[in-house]
Order: C-alpha cells, then sequence, then structure tokens
C-alpha cells in the first residue's frame, strides 16, 4: 500500500514537472443554462457534465463579446478585441464585414511555440479569411477546419457559396455532420501526438450549437421521444447540443486512451451566450446572444488538470475570456507578452483561490448589416457596478449586480454620482478602441 502511494505521489510530481499539453475547447452559442451541470432539465450532456465534475466549474465566466469572432480574437491574443482589430464580426462580405484581427498581434500559439509547443487548430476559424489571417500564419503549425463564420448546412460546409473547409491551406471535401467531422479531425491529431516529445497546444472550436440549428435526424428523434411536450425548436437545439456533448466525450476518451490525459490541462468555455429566438437557454439571466446583459456575456467553462487543479469544486471568481491568454502560458512555463490586458487566474486553478483583479472590465460589439450600420454596443463593470448600452439606439444603464443580478432595476437617475464615475470610464475605453483600425490595411 505505502509503494503504491509513492508510486502514485511520484507520477504527480513528474506531471506536474513536465510542461502540461493544453486543449481549449470552445463551443458556438452555449448558454449559461443550456447543460444539465448548469440547471438544465430538458437535456443530457453527461460528458461535458463529468468534464467539469473533473476540475474546477466556473460560476463566472464571461465573454469578452456577445458574438462569436471578437471573443474568439480576445481569447487567442489575451487583449480587448477592439485594441486587435477585431470589434465586431468577421465575414464574408466586405459590407458586412466589422474586423481585421491585426497582424502585430501576438497570438497565442506564437507565444507558445518558442516554449516548445506544437500547436494546432481544429474547426471553426471566423477571425479572417484571407493569407496575413490564416491560422497557419498566425502561429498554428496543423489547421484543419472551417476558415468562415457560421456554416450554411452543417452537411455541405460552404458559406455564402464559399468553399472554407481547409487542411492548413488545402481545400478538403469531408462527408458528414461538421461536429462528428472536428471530432475526428481532433482524434486522428492526438493520435498523431501520442509518442511526441513535445507538448501540444490544441484549439478546438466547434460550430455547434450555433445557427442553423441541424442536429443529425437520429439525435433529434431521441430527444423529441424523451422529452413529453417539448416543442420542435427546442429539441432541435437540445438534440444538437447533446450531439456535441458526445463529441466531446470522444475526444476526452481520446487522450485517455492515447496516455495524455493526465498530463493535460483542458480548458472548456462557450464563445458567448445562448440565442434565445432558436431555443437557447441562459438560465435565470437577462438576455442572451448579441446582449450586453448577463445571458449574452456570462457563460459555462471549467478548468481540468489532474493532479494539478482539485476535482469536484466551483468558483465564484470573475474573469474574462482573454484572462485564458496569460494563463496558459503561464501554466506552460513562460511569461505572457507585455501590453495584454488579460491577468493570468493560474493561482485560482491550482489553490481554487485568488486575489480580486483591481481593474475594470470592458465589453465591445460592433455590429453592421441594416440594422445597425455600423454602430456599437458596450459594456463595463467596476466591482459590482455594471454600466451598459444594448443596442447603439437604446439608453446607457447602470446595474448593481450585487442586489440586482437579474438587471431588473436602472440606478442610473437614482444614483448619477455613480453613472459619471463609470461613464467616464467608458468613454475613455471607447476612445481608446476607436483608434485601432479594424479593416484591412490597403
Amino acid at each position: 500500500m505505502i509503494r503504491s502511494i509513492l508510486v502514485f505521489l511520484a507520477s504527480l510530481l513528474l506531471a506536474q514537472a513536465q510542461k502540461p499539453n493544453i486543449l481549449v475547447i470552445i463551443v458556438d452559442d452555449l448558454g449559461y443554462g443550456d447543460l444539465s451541470s448548469y440547471g438544465a432539465t430538458d437535456l443530457k450532456s453527461p460528458h461535458i457534465d463529468k468534464l467539469i465534475s473533473q476540475g474546477l466549474r466556473f460560476n463566472n465566466c464571461y465573454a469578452n463579446c456577445p458574438v462569436c469572432s471578437p471573443t474568439r480574437a480576445a481569447l487567442l491574443t489575451g487583449r480587448y478585441q477592439e485594441l486587435v482589430g477585431v470589434p465586431g464580426v468577421i465575414r464574408t462580405k466586405p459590407e458586412d464585414n466589422w474586423g481585421y484581427l491585426a497582424p502585430s498581434a501576438i497570438t497565442l500559439p506564437q507565444a507558445l511555440k518558442p516554449l516548445g509547443y506544437h500547436t494546432a487548430a481544429i474547426g471553426k476559424w471566423h477571425l479572417g479569411l484571407d493569407d496575413e489571417a490564416h491560422p497557419n500564419t498566425r502561429g498554428f503549425d496543423h489547421f484543419h477546419g472551417f476558415l468562415g463564420d457560421m456554416m450554411d448546412d452543417y452537411y455541405q460546409h460552404r458559406r455564402h457559396g464559399q468553399h472554407y473547409m481547409r487542411l492548413n491551406k488545402e481545400k478538403v471535401n469531408p462527408k458528414g455532420h461538421a461536429t462528428d467531422i472536428f471530432t475526428d479531425w481532433t482524434k486522428d491529431y492526438l493520435a498523431s501526438r501520442k509518442d511526441a516529445k513535445d507538448p501540444f497546444f490544441l484549439y478546438l472550436a466547434y460550430n455547434a450549437p450555433h445557427t442553423p440549428i441541424q442536429p443529425p435526424k437520429d439525435w433529434f428523434e431521441k430527444v423529441k421521444a424523451r422529452e413529453n411536450g417539448i416543442t420542435a425548436r427546442r429539441a432541435k437545439l437540445v438534440a444538437l447540443i447533446e450531439h456535441l456533448d458526445h463529441g466531446i466525450g470522444q475526444v476526452i476518451d481520446s487522450l485517455k486512451a492515447n496516455g495524455q490525459w493526465e498530463n493535460t490541462l483542458t480548458i472548456f468555455v462557450s464563445d458567448n451566450g445562448g440565442q434565445l429566438n432558436v431555443g437557447g437557454n441562459c438560465g435565470n439571466l437577462r438576455g442572451g446572444k448579441q446582449d450586453m446583459y448577463e445571458g449574452g456575456l456570462k457563460v459555462p467553462a471549467c478548468a481540468v488538470w489532474p493532479g494539478v487543479i482539485e476535482a469536484g469544486k466551483a468558483s465564484e471568481f470573475p474573469f474574462l475570456t482573454m484572462d485564458l491568454f496569460p494563463t496558459t502560458i503561464e501554466a506552460a512555463g513562460g511569461k505572457s507578452p507585455g501590453g495584454i490586458e488579460g491577468k493570468s487566474i493560474l493561482p485560482l486553478l491550482k489553490t481554487g483561490t485568488q486575489k480580486a483583479f483591481e481593474r475594470d472590465v470592458f465589453f465591445t460589439r460592433r455590429e453592421g448589416n441594416q440594422k445597425y450600420m455600423g454602430d456599437s454596443s458596450w459594456a463595463m463593470r467596476r466591482g459590482p457596478w455594471k454600466l451598459l448600452k444594448n443596442v447603439p439606439d437604446g439608453p446607457w444603464e447602470l446595474y448593481n449586480l450585487d442586489g440586482d443580478p437579474l438587471e431588473a432595476t436602472d440606478l442610473r437617475k437614482k444614483n448619477p454620482q455613480k453613472f459619471n464615475e463609470l461613464s467616464k470610464a467608458m468613454r475613455a475605453q471607447i476612445q481608446r478602441g476607436g483608434s485601432v483600425p479594424w479593416q484591412r490595411p490597403e
């Protein structure tokens, strides 16, 4: 018995001495209430729930933005999205495009490569379509995925008729549902790194459960048969999420089968809140995707690192997506580049506690099309106080989340002093972001 304990302790010490593999799983439009472990009663997500139970669950993880591209830019640079040229969604059509990832921005794979990491991105990219913005150009040794934003069809893999599926820079034509394809490509990549001496950083970005809500037919029928009274709209989204959960379970199983699990830091997160008009569930929070209210920004998330992160714990510590950049670099034994706004939560991962950050946090979304015409919405937090403008033509609102977590009582008129304090800081951030180009240089 004593010998087995000593062997176990030695293996843990060895694992901690090695650079960990790093796996970041980011899913698309998963609401705060759309996992069983986060309160969903009509949905079964056993694999993600198990993953969460094996590490530290985050109850106050905030996306940098309530839509896709800006959050991804923040995660991969550790910076506010507008400060790296991505205040809005990067799209195929130039007149609807509101971002271009700054060539000068240091990405997470670029920061990890000098530390000895092999870097890979699988799945949805959504940070640029040209060669300068390509994942291989931005630090990834291996890219197997979809360059664009949403797919028009999970089986046809096109956007506006454009072919965006790639193996590095070569067009590929896989068959099947995109979730299954990305899962299989991930399993192939993990198998290829099984006997490698250098650690890997894998950025796995699923399209699901983004629109179109298109689960495999058998998954939809299973949900309809199981959940009495469920609407067809909700059943489709539930089935798409359950199918995604199954894929993530296969990825984790592959890590374990390859002997990679014990020395892998796995982070799971959604890019923004759930889309309410297709049946998304953001718990009891106000709003959803596209909103600066809590439902658009607060997302399910966890971190798992066997032998380092204590399993079965939950944290109320608030942090943003961009904080994952310095966290993963420090976990790899490196130092973050200067000038980033993200702050490391590695102490939280290792000990379960961390001193609160002394900072304001800001949320930016610039949007195109005829509805918004390039205008912006904003929010900021200072402690429990939250200032926001939810839509470009809407009013500024002020809330105290300690006493009003559902953002029901606007305090702007009742507390003009606090409104003036926060609005001054908000104006400075707006000016700061406004000086950064977000279009491709001519």
